[in-house]
């Protein structure tokens, strides 16, 4: 598997994955906002919207392991 990197956020920006980190927790259902660089510190975040909320956070992008695309029309659909 090949490591995360500024190119393959830049391919999730706008839609909803589940984030994998390197420490093996996993944050649920956000949606990739942005990225972002420190221009002091040369660190390069992404900010993230979790589902239905407004408030963005920003992880360090070394810290993610990989990203899992989710299908919001599967989940929104109940019977």
């Amino acid at each position: 598997m090949e490591r995360f990197n500024v190119n393959t956020a830049k391919s999730f920006l706008g839609r909803n994955v589940n984030l994998h980190l390197k420490d093996g927790s996993v944050i649920v259902n956000v949606c990739l906002s942005e990225i972002q660089k420190d221009e002091y510190e040369r660190n390069t975040f992404v900010a993230c919207v979790p589902y239905g909320n407004r408030n963005t956070f920003r992880i360090p992008l070394r810290s993610v392991a990989w990203a899992e695309l989710l299908n919001l029309n599967l989940i929104l659909t109940s019977d």
